[in-house]
């Protein structure tokens, strides 16, 4: 009977498991940790995409994503959108996006986000497009983007706006 109920409890996680969607890993760096990578699948001929993730600052001091890079793209800016007199406008960071200690900053659609220009082909839905992002202190940091499909407000199995807690 043991054997039986641990064969079911293995068989009922294993199910759990393959129908759980694709999800990009969390990627640690320092006191930072990445996850919910992400990107939407991108018409062709499209010279941009925008590219959305999370990043929890665990420590106890600031940190800064700086910049970012990929093969996939000629350049990667980070990217706010923001009201202005009304009127929602996007800016780059030229200073880049501040992870205060303790706290957790999303880049999603209408918010924080990374602005991949002139890319070098079409993103497809199921693509894993590896990109760079560099930090003031945790330093360079390797990671993919899982591609969602064209109409995607959050990763796979996430159903929530972008948010800055």
């Amino acid at each position: 009977m043991k054997q039986l109920t641990r064969t079911i409890a293995l068989a009922a996680a294993l199910a759990a498991m393959l129908a759980a969607p694709v999800r990009a890993e969390d990627v640690k760096a320092g006191d930072l940790v990445i996850s919910q990578a992400w990107s939407r699948q991108t018409p062709s001929g499209a010279k941009v995409a925008g590219a959305y993730l999370t990043i929890e600052n665990k420590g106890k001091t600031a940190d800064t994503l700086v910049s970012g890079s990929g093969d996939v793209a000629g350049r990667i800016e980070i990217h706010e959108m923001a009201m202005d007199g009304g009127v929602m406008k996007m800016r780059p960071l030229d200073k880049g996006l501040v992870i205060e200690p303790g706290k957790t900053v999303k880049l999603a659609p209408g918010g924080y986000h990374l602005m991949l220009m002139d890319l070098k082909q079409p993103f497809k839905q199921g693509d894993k497009v590896p990109v760079t992002l560099e930090f003031e202190k945790a330093g360079k940091v390797a990671l993919s983007l899982d591609v969602q499909g064209v109409g995607a407000q959050a990763p796979a199995g996430h159903d929530h706006p972008g948010t800055k807690k």
